[in-house]
């Protein structure tokens, strides 16, 4: 049996035994930070690149979209996330080609909510000093192409989050394949399984207190245990099709469906506007991200309201027609305000 089709029957039996549990679970999980894309390209077109997106931006929707790497990827974006919620995240990563069928790839993500004011019983107006609360993904990913038609990935994630006296750490990992068809490979479909991981909990000074019992006059420190929280695991499925009108200009239609164990299902649509001469390639996006009750001020459950747009412009130089890129995406928050994603990429080839 090829390798590739040892890869899609451990996909298959991850996602049934990952996906079999009761929507009882919904709103359950924690580390939500890792449902956020920190990639604008990716988001732009509304994460629904499961199956068309490549290099680093891939390794947020499918990590199998890596192995299309042409040989050295370095990115660097920053988002206001929640628009005036004063949330930075801020995205580093590299990818590099190994040989003609594998790639790797390193990335970081960090959130920083600011400086807040220390304050105790004693001290509820604070003056006290500040802390700042933190979390972070370290990612490590790798995707190979088994045939010319169908590639997979792995991505390992290391998740932390902090306050000033409690942290909580975890693992998690990621899975993806993507198909490849048609004359001019226009046709393409990807399936990924993300998050997959054991529980984590909080730990730390902030869980402990000193306690005094009258009856004995002991005085001692008393430690209290959180509770156990999930990761927020999901499955996506998508397709995307290529418009190429001239060899200049193609527009790129995808479709996507992600289920998700701990939130609402979604439904993803994206459009990739491409432009390319010997010097410049200009694209332009945008998306849509539906799920129950979004257009519903009441009901709705998500700060994202659902449409995301964005552009990238990339010079070209070089022999080898290298790619020096800045991209942008906008995707709306309604009360937060807009949430600007931007950065620079680098493309070598």
């Amino acid at each position: 049996m090829k390798l590739s089709n040892y890869f899609l029957i451990l996909m298959t039996g991850i996602s049934v035994c990952s996906f079999a549990g009761n929507e009882d679970r919904v709103g359950s999980a924690g580390a939500s930070h890792l449902l956020i894309n920190p990639w604008a390209r990716g988001s732009a077109i509304g994460d629904a690149g499961i199956a068309n997106m490549n290099g680093l931006e891939a390794t947020f929707t499918n990590i199998a979209g890596l192995a299309f790497t042409d040989k050295t990827q370095i990115k660097f974006n920053y988002s206001n996330w929640m628009g005036s919620a004063g949330i930075a995240l801020n995205s580093a990563g590299f990818a590099q080609r190994l040989s003609e069928s594998d790639v790797i790839s390193v990335s970081v993500q960090s959130l920083s909510y600011g400086d807040i004011a220390i304050t105790t019983v004693a001290n509820p107006e604070g003056n006290i000093g500040y802390f700042s609360p933190r979390a972070n993904i370290f990612n490590i990913g790798y995707a190979k192409k088994f045939s010319s038609t169908i590639s997979g990935g792995i991505n390992f994630k290391v998740i932390s989050e902090n306050i000033s006296n409690l942290k909580s750490s975890g693992i998690a990992i990621d899975a993806g394949i993507r198909y490849v068809t048609g004359d001019k490979e226009q046709i393409k479909f990807g399936i990924a399984l993300k998050n997959v991981g054991p529980v984590m909990r909080y730990k730390g000074d902030g869980l402990s207190q000193q306690v005094s019992y009258v009856s004995t006059g002991f005085i001692g420190s008393l430690e209290q245990r959180s509770a156990t929280y999930e990761l927020p695991s999901l499955l996506s499925i998508g397709g995307s099709y290529d418009f190429i009108f001239t060899p200049e200009n193609k527009l790129n239609l995808a479709l996507g469906f992600t289920a998700n164990s701990f939130s609402k299902d979604q439904f993803r649509l994206g459009l990739d506007y491409g432009m390319i001469s010997e010097k410049m390639a200009f694209n332009l996006r945008a998306g849509y991200v539906y799920e129950k009750d979004l257009l519903s001020d009441e009901n709705r459950s998500n700060a994202l309201i659902g449409p995301t747009a964005g552009f990238s412009l990339d010079a070209l130089v070089g022999k080898s027609k290298s790619a020096l890129g800045l991209e942008y995406c906008a995707r709306f928050a309604g009360v937060f305000g807009i949430i600007h994603t931007m950065g620079l990429t680098i493309s070598l080839k």
